[in-house]
């Protein structure tokens, strides 16, 4: 997997970001410009939008109100009142504010969506959020209030109010009002928006994909931790490695099924407890037989997601769309963000089962009727020591939570402005709930791989299959063995927790496994 640059200079076009592109602005804050020839389109674009006003042709949003006030002719002279009393009135998010990168995310893809220029803004409009971009004004965004149709009105809008010198944005680490943190940044602000431009800026799902995007990112990253993590459970439990054999795999011919029994195999050659354990039993439970087909089936789900936000990265989803070659203004949805609601609830969906079928492997390390002789708990003196056993109950708390945030957002709906927006997608709240289910995964991968480098410890002392591991599992295990040793007795477990969950969230053992294995993916 492709890992994004801080070091770069990301050069918009309105139809070229890719999805490590995306991370490297909004995470690593890579610097952004602007094609030459989208700047040219957007200098056509905004002049037929100048002419449509003066000659008074009805146009959504240009010379009419909007949503149920589509049929309210607006006079040209109040044109600019009305973009600019669209950011005012919208900006109506509450609750927590997103993340920094989140947000960095939603200017990029505003910016970029608004160079195929097609629109009608002004580039002035572009240039100013390439400008917070690289000097690092980034709004504060409230998280809810977004429908997802007409797209993420709600926190959009809150963008706006930083470009018109309101709202409040965060300037090297210091919350201001919009104004002061221009000023501290040098950006001018605009007095005023004008025709069109409310909704340039407030329609789209620039929102959802964002906060989406960084979640997939980061799924990715997690499901290529989950076959590295697996394949040290499956060593302590000395798992049988013929269900990994590549021609069982192709003999089904799923792509990801493929890819991580490939991982597996990688993972694991060389390790002297696999090699002396095999024949210990004609087949292995699910949890460890199945890993391909479960860890493989969420490879391709996140493809998919994969395939589906970096079209959006590059969608044009405002309304109505301009179209120079003819003077066509057409009034449609893409600001809905239906394609996007189901992507990310299957990202959640998939993301939950890496937690689910982790879940089960720590089980199966602590319960020594399930264990392969493992000592119960993984204590070496039981009784008055619980070992590991709680360890257990959490991962169980977390998966269990990750199937409720499962429940797909997008299959909900309900009608507004009054009724003519009648069907919304949910994909913001889909996007957000993905990151809450990604979150609980990372924990319940982080409790597995204490386990397990537990479980091999313990394996080591009861025999009878050696000692050895595979480089890439003797890798993993010294990352956790510098940080946590073995528990003989029973201790604050609570910060072991803590190591481990910030090591698991770091990406150094997936850099521990790539150094020995390349072609690691």
């Amino acid at each position: 997997m492709e890992h994004p640059h801080c070091d770069r200079n990301i050069i918009l076009t309105g139809h070229s970001l890719n999805l490590e592109e995306f991370i490297s602005v909004a995470r690593c804050g890579a610097k952004v410009s602007i094609a030459e020839e989208a700047m040219q389109a957007m200098i056509r674009s905004r002049e037929l939008a100048e002419r449509i006003s003066r000659e008074k042709r009805v146009a959504y949003g240009i010379t009419t109100g909007f949503g149920d006030f589509a049929n309210v002719a607006v006079p040209e002279e109040m044109s600019a009142r009305l973009s600019t009393n669209l950011i005012l009135s919208h900006a109506v998010g509450t609750g927590e504010p997103y993340s920094d990168e989140q947000v960095r995310g939603m200017m990029l893809l505003r910016a970029n969506a608004l160079c195929v220029g097609i629109s009608g803004v002004r580039p002035l409009l572009v240039t100013m959020l390439i400008d917070m971009l690289n000097k690092g004004v980034t709004p504060v965004i409230p998280q809810k209030g977004s429908l997802g149709a007409s797209g993420d009105l709600a926190p959009l809008s809150h963008m706006g109010l930083v470009l018109l010198g309101k709202g409040k944005a965060k300037y090297q680490g210091v919350i201001y009002e919009g104004a002061k943190a221009m000023e501290l940044a040098g950006i001018p602000v605009l007095d005023t928006l004008v025709s069109k431009e409310g909704l340039g800026i407030t329609n789209g799902t620039c929102a959802m994909t964002s906060v989406g995007a960084l979640y997939l990112y980061d799924t990715l990253q997690a499901a290529e931790l989950a076959d590295i993590i697996a394949s040290v459970s499956f060593t302590a439990l000395g798992g049988q490695l013929d269900a990994f054999q590549e021609r069982m795999h192709t003999a089904r011919g799923q792509k990801g099924q493929i890819k991580v029994a490939k991982s597996i195999r990688l993972l694991t050659a060389g390790g002297e407890i696999l090699q002396k354990c095999q024949r210990a039993r004609v087949q292995d439970a699910y949890a460890l037989r199945c890993i391909p087909q479960v860890h493989g089936a969420v490879r391709d789900a996140l493809a998919y997601v994969r395939e589906k936000v970096e079209i959006e990265l590059n969608a044009v989803t405002d309304n109505p769309l301009m179209f120079t070659e003819d003077e066509a203004v057409i009034s449609g949805g893409n600001f809905h963000g239906e394609p996007m609601a189901l992507p990310f609830d299957f990202l959640g969906i998939a993301c939950a089962e890496l937690a689910s079928i982790s879940e089960r492997r720590t089980e199966r390390m602590v319960n020594a009727a399930l264990s392969n002789g493992l000592t119960p708990f993984l204590t070496t003196k039981p009784g008055v020591n619980s070992g590991f056993m709680i360890v257990q109950y959490s991962a169980a708390s977390m998966a269990s939570e990750n199937k409720v945030f499962a429940h797909p957002a997008c299959v909900d709906t309900i009608p507004s402005s009054a009724n003519q927006e009648d069907f919304v997608s949910m994909g913001t709240t889909a996007a957000r709930k993905a990151g809450l289910i990604l979150e609980n995964t990372r924990s319940v991968l982080a409790y597995e791989l204490l386990t397990a480098c537990q479980a091999v410890d313990i394996r080591r002392r009861v025999g009878p299959w050696g000692e050895g591991l595979s480089p890439a599992v003797q890798a993993v295990y010294d990352k956790v063995r510098a940080l946590i040793p073995f528990m003989e007795e029973d201790r604050e477990i609570r910060l072991d927790i803590e190591k481990i969950e910030k090591l698991v969230r770091s990406g150094e053992l997936t850099e521990a496994v790539e150094a020995l294995i390349p072609d690691f993916e």
